[in-house]
């Protein structure tokens, strides 16, 4: 049931076309990548979308009153919220209660209270603390537990594990170098390896794949791409391929991008 029970009449459950949070959250990043000016974008739909979808536990549904609902979710209603510069829907207390609720003992965070760390989670969790201006939350006890968690993930060949003695992915080099990123410790971390290891999983027709050799997809080479723009580094091999417009770690866009984003998707007042 949403947490804002006076709008519960805004959606129908039946909807064969309702929306969705992860699509709303990429369609807009979308269009400001295109460079839309949103003058069709209905603001007051998407604060009830958003308050439709949260729950009692504080945690953001796929869709309004259903699906899943995890920090994925709840990391882009907090993104939305924060293009829109407008709160209004969002229970914020409820919903960092349910961030802290899904950290686990390791220092990372799992999709939901009780689950595995793992990197994305992480990422997403780190990056709703502070898109609602709340990283003054965590402790610095716990900023250091999650920064040693993150960094040890990183492998002697530079790519990162997304969950403890699991082996390296190419797209948490993105999911934990943002985190780290977002904890300011990106100096604890070898950089020139991080592009190295992306570089050794590019495939020889185009595209990079989780792991050397295997075959590439459009999710591993775009969250490469994104960790490669946060790490820029000259020494490594073809450099003159890999300096990408520098990232906004908390929208996962570039800066140029997000700015348009907050500057023609948020609410005047």
């Amino acid at each position: 049931m949403s947490v804002h029970a006076e709008h519960d009449d805004t959606y129908c459950k039946s909807s064969e076309n309702a929306p969705q949070m992860i699509m709303t959250y990429t369609a807009l990043l979308s269009l400001a990548i295109l460079r839309d000016d949103f003058s069709r974008l209905d603001r007051s739909g998407l604060i009830a979308f958003l308050k439709a979808c949260q729950n009692e536990d504080g945690s953001f549904s796929s869709e309004p009153y259903g699906g899943d609902a995890d920090l994925r979710t709840t990391y882009c209603a907090f993104a939305i919220s924060s293009m829109l510069s407008d709160w209004s829907g969002v229970h914020i207390d409820r919903a960092l209660a349910f961030v802290a609720s899904c950290r686990t003992y390791e220092g990372g965070y799992g999709q939901t209270p009780f689950s595995e760390a793992s990197g994305g989670p992480t990422y997403c969790a780190l990056a709703s603390i502070f898109l609602a201006g709340q990283g003054e939350q965590l402790s610095e006890s716990d900023k250091l537990r999650t920064v040693r968690w993150l960094v040890v993930n990183q492998e002697p060949s530079g790519g990162f594990r997304g969950r403890t003695c699991k082996g390296a992915d190419a797209c948490y080099s993105f999911w934990c170098g943002a985190s780290i990123a977002i904890l300011g410790a990106k100096e604890l971390v070898s950089e020139l390896s991080i592009v190295s290891y992306i570089a050794s999983c590019q495939f020889k027709f185009g595209g990079i794949a989780k792991v050397p050799g295997d075959h590439p997809d459009p999710y591993h080479t775009y969250l490469s791409l994104a960790a490669s723009a946060q790490y820029p580094v000259p020494e490594v091999v073809g450099a003159d391929t890999w300096l990408l417009p520098a990232l906004d770690p908390l929208l996962n866009a570039t800066r140029d991008t997000a700015e348009w984003a907050k500057r023609h998707i948020r609410i005047e007042n």
